[in-house]
């Protein structure tokens, strides 16, 4: 993740000044996983720039990027305005998410069963994020296994979320969910969901 990259800044420049030099030839949306912090923040998007500065010295053509961050730690999350402030874009992963958020390895036979999409405080994560992208006039996707489970995406849509990322197998059947759903009618119900304690509930109503 991005810890792994601040820590070789050369090996990430590299990396970032390929990333640069294929938005030439056409639209890139480069995407920084697991930010925690604002040290993080600042210290990724000035290896950036020094990655078009290398790239100006080498005199070698780049294009422009959009700069986007997964919102996969609660931390994150919690922090999502001053996410906003340095991006362009948001991506929830909810995977990573819903396990930090819970405390849980899926991987672990003895926690894996409290693996809990639908969790009061996961949603209340998920609704937050959507919102403050809203707000900020940014784009906000949510991806991971939550974006192609057809039991939630009424209410994805409901909590305003537009932008689905998913395995290729899963589109057709969340196509579909979209194509029936109204959006508008939906809003008050992903609400009282939010709202609930016992949010599965209203999901089999």
């Amino acid at each position: 993740a991005i810890r792994w990259s601040l820590a070789d800044p050369a090996m990430f420049r590299t990396q970032l000044r390929a990333v640069l030099r294929a938005a030439a030839h056409g639209k890139v949306n480069l995407l920084f996983p697991m930010l925690a912090h604002t040290h993080e923040i600042q210290q990724t998007l000035a290896q950036v720039d020094l990655a078009r500065a290398e790239l100006d010295a080498r005199g070698e053509p780049y294009g422009p990027v959009q700069l986007g961050a997964m919102i996969e730690v609660p931390a994150a999350a919690l922090m999502v305005r001053t996410f906003l402030k340095y991006f362009d874009f948001l991506s929830i992963g909810t995977n990573d998410l819903i396990q930090y958020t819970l405390a849980i390895d899926r991987a672990d036979e003895s926690v894996a069963h409290l693996y809990d999409q639908l969790h009061p405080a996961v949603l209340r994560l998920v609704a937050d994020t959507i919102a403050a992208g809203a707000r900020a006039g940014k784009a906000v996707s949510v991806c991971g296994e939550m974006a192609g489970d057809t039991s939630v995406t009424r209410l994805l849509l409901g909590l305003g979320l537009r932008s689905f990322s998913m395995h290729p197998s899963q589109v057709l059947a969340v196509k579909q969910e979209i194509l029936r759903a109204d959006t508008g009618k939906l809003q008050a119900w992903a609400q009282a969901v939010l709202d609930s304690d016992e949010p599965a509930e209203l999901l089999v109503e």
